[in-house]
């Protein structure tokens, strides 16, 4: 059984299929909706259409490619719906959930089960992927079974306005440092961007229920929380003007607001960086005075929704098993990653690891300088009890043995080594 249809459980039930297991995939949508959730899709992405960026000097780069070589469904879906993005791999979100949909209703050994899973099942090999909005239910059951207390914080997800909503009079496009024009560029001027701030830290935003601690990801803090840090947070953050030249002044601006493409057709465009919890209509007046944004039609408003995962070093093993009960593996956030392709891979392991169990192998544990080894390696460390969740990054693989200075020519040699001993785990 896997439960969840995400990421990481559409991943995990595509690991085992293609081998030939006959798999149960539960997913409670659309008989169930989440508050983040829109279709009855399997892997629909809620928070934001990319998956980050693309190379071997890029961490995140680099578990694609593992995934890649491990013949990942998400992958493989998600190149075919990829929309220009500069060096990031952002997909059309619609046409990339149902094509991972429609592959995995298309084996013959998959069935998918549309109703809501309200406690772990007794017996069977399990993978619970439920991701970061498990149902109350099944969460109790789950922290019956483990004996431990979640953690709980929210992430914040940006809003999304039509293209034809825009001014381009006041846009430009351009990537940083002339890398193309995949980016709507809106520059703002000192005075613009000390209005806007002074909006943005005054801005109105939704309460949090009584019971809510707000512990926020430090990747997806909501922009108003940053912008209280400090004045010019921004403008060395979401807003950083650095490698963008307004054509209208040929200087570069004082500071700018960058929209990316958030389907293939480009209708829809994403606020990068402007994940929020300000109530909807403080999103319209504060946002509208981003110059080429004053008629901007929102089609969905920034919101923050809750994410819930595991102790991992005091319940979870490096094979993703539980310590109390080996036959129940955990996948995606709920086992402590942070980000979509993070979910996934921990999916793909998941479900390596559940085949050789159920032929009686021993489950495995890829090396700690591959990316999925770096993170299964970190979110089980009892150094990091409590856990807060992690994105894939360099800094978490052991160091090279040798000096480089420059940082792109280092990660590259950190890539190619993982790679190396990323095949061998896979023929293994």
């Amino acid at each position: 059984m896997v439960i969840g249809g995400g990421l990481a459980g559409s991943e995990a039930a595509w690991q085992l299929a293609r081998r030939g297991v006959k798999v149960e995939l539960w997913e409670m949508r659309p008989r169930k909706m989440t508050p983040a959730h829109n279709t009855p899709y399997l892997a629909e992405l809620v928070c934001s259409n990319s998956l980050r960026a693309e190379g071997l000097s890029n961490a995140a780069g680099l578990l694609k490619e593992e995934m890649r070589l491990a013949g990942s469904l998400i992958m493989k879906c998600a190149e075919k719906w990829r929309v220009p993005a500069g060096k990031a791999l952002a997909v059309d979100r619609e046409g990339f959930s149902a094509e991972v949909t429609a592959a995995l209703e298309g084996l013959p050994n998959v069935t998918i089960i549309r109703e809501e899973v309200v406690q772990i099942p007794p017996e069977g090999i399990v993978i619970l992927a439920t991701g970061p909005l498990t149902s109350p239910s099944l969460a109790e059951s789950l922290k019956g079974l483990l004996g431990e207390e979640y953690l709980f914080f929210y992430d914040a997800v940006s809003p999304i306005v039509t293209a034809a909503s825009l001014n381009y009079q006041k846009i430009f496009r351009a990537s940083r440092y002339g890398q193309g024009e995949d980016y709507l560029n809106c520059p703002l001027n000192k005075e613009e961007y000390l209005r806007f701030y002074e909006a943005l830290i005054q801005a109105e935003r939704h309460p949090l229920h009584p019971f809510e601690e707000e512990k926020v990801f430090e990747g997806c803090l909501p922009i108003e929380i940053l912008a209280r840090r400090g004045v010019d947070t921004l403008r060395y953050g979401p807003m950083k003007p650095v490698g963008l030249i307004d054509p209208a002044t040929g200087r570069e601006p004082y500071a700018v607001v960058q929209l990316r493409r958030d389907n293939r057709e480009g209708t829809l465009y994403n606020l990068v960086g402007f994940q929020t919890n300000l109530k909807w209509g403080e999103q319209e007046r504060v946002f509208r005075l981003i110059p080429g944004l004053e008629e901007a039609e929102f089609v969905r408003y920034g919101v923050m929704h809750r994410n819930t995962y595991v102790n991992a070093p005091r319940v979870l093993l490096p094979t993703l098993q539980l310590k109390k009960e080996t036959r129940i593996f955990l996948a995606g956030q709920l086992a402590g990653v942070e980000g979509y392709i993070e979910s996934a891979a921990m999916g793909l392991l998941a479900g390596l690891n559940a085949l050789r169990f159920l032929r009686g192998l021993e489950p495995l544990v890829p090396p700690p300088e591959t990316a999925h080894g770096a993170l299964v390696h970190y979110i089980t460390d009892p150094l990091h009890d409590p856990l807060q969740p992690m994105n894939i990054n360099f800094g978490l693989f052991p160091p090279l043995g040798l000096k480089i200075r420059d940082r792109i020519q280092r990660n590259l040699a950190l890539s190619q080594r993982a790679l190396v001993s990323w095949k061998a785990f896979l023929k293994k």
